[in-house]
């Protein structure tokens, strides 16, 4: 798929970019250049091979979750100046 100048003019009006004759006839070339080498990535045969979420093999280290602190949110409250079901309630700043 190679994109014309007329692809750019349309992307770029839609990107709200102002680009002069020379950057458009640059990002034509490196927008086909990117199309290029996305087909040959589609070309390429990955038959049998598994897809994988990360390019080296890492394990995890996993632990135990572990409370390490106690609930104070009463304490917390207790100083606020209105509290409603565990909520702190502020006065309204944005008018409606």
């Amino acid at each position: 798929m190679a994109l014309t100048l007329a692809d750019v003019d349309k992307i770029a009006r839609l990107s709200r970019l102002q680009l002069t004759a020379e950057e458009k006839e640059k990002s034509l070339q490196e927008l086909n250049d990117i199309f290029t080498m996305v087909e040959q990535m589609q070309n390429i045969n990955t038959d049998g091979i598994e897809p994988m979420a990360h390019p080296h093999e890492v394990a995890l280290r996993l632990r135990e979750d572990e409370v390490t602190e106690t609930d104070r949110a009463a304490e917390y409250q207790a100083v606020a100046p209105e509290v409603r079901n565990r909520l702190y309630i502020v006065p309204q700043v944005i008018e409606e």
